[in-house]
């Protein structure tokens, strides 16, 4: 239920990605698989599945406009609504549509998201944001906290052994020279405490960026750039670790990613 949870509260933070997952689950039982790209303030929609009878234009358009006002995305308010037979994985299906809509398509429709009062919809991100600030690591480490402690104590037992040695004729040599391995020490320690980072976004963002080079690539280089971008995606989702709850997504995510570079390639040739 929390990656359920998770990827709903993605898909209502406008993640293009996480929309198609929620609609992909809620459609399933009727044999409709879903791809989308966003493009000029529109959420362009592709429905495919083996026949014209599982696509109906009315039963269809209707149950996309419930899931996708139940998820009410951020930035999403026109979306466009393609159909057609499944066919074998086109990485540039956008523009085959734009080319040729009437061989491409069985249909197309465009609908218009409804949306909440302007009241409801901040407590709804409100809470999104705040349960995202929940789930992020924290920036100061258990460790980190311990080391600050360890370090107050040591100047204040610093100051304590400072005094008798004061005494003797050389402490103050001897405390200066101390506190500042002390503090050299610290500085060094909180220096090495950095936040991971988030391998799933960065592929994410690649993966974004791919789609915008796929959109005007025509030369071999620009194709070649093309597959080493999404090659890039792929082998950096690869890498998220399984202990991720975003684990099963990432796995998924970099064979999709891998067969778009393979696709990219082949117009190289």
């Amino acid at each position: 239920m929390d990656s359920v949870n998770d990827i709903f509260r993605q898909a209502h933070q406008g993640s293009v990605a996480a929309i198609i997952q929620v609609l992909n689950d809620k459609l399933a039982d009727s044999g409709i698989r879903t791809r989308a790209i966003f493009a000029n303030g529109i959420l362009q929609l592709l429905c495919e599945a083996p026949t014209a009878e599982q696509l109906e234009q009315t039963m269809l358009t209707d149950r996309v406009q419930k899931i996708l006002d139940a998820i009410e995305p951020r930035s999403v308010r026109r979306v466009n609504i393609n159909s057609r037979i499944v066919r074998e994985q086109q990485l540039l299906w956008l523009e085959e549509i734009n080319r040729d809509p009437d061989g491409q398509v069985l249909w197309s429709k465009e609908i218009v998201l409804e949306r909440k009062n302007p009241l409801k919809r901040f407590l709804t991100d409100w809470r999104e944001d705040r349960l995202d600030s929940l789930d992020r690591p924290k920036t100061v480490s258990p460790s980190l906290i311990r080391e600050k402690h360890q370090f107050t104590k040591g100047i204040v037992g610093g100051l304590g052994l400072s005094a008798a040695l004061l005494l003797a004729g050389w402490g103050i040599y001897t405390w200066q020279n101390g506190r500042s391995t002390i503090a050299s020490t610290s500085i060094q320690s909180a220096s090495a405490v950095k936040p991971e980072p988030d391998n799933f976004a960065m592929a994410v963002r690649l993966a974004e960026r791919a789609s915008e080079i796929g959109r005007t690539a025509q030369t071999p280089a620009q194709w070649k750039n093309l597959a080493d971008t999404w090659g890039k995606a792929s082998v950096l989702m690869g890498t998220v670790p399984a202990s991720d709850k975003r684990y099963a997504i990432a796995l998924d995510r970099t064979a999709l990613y891998r067969r778009y570079q393979e696709a990219a390639l082949e117009k190289v040739k």
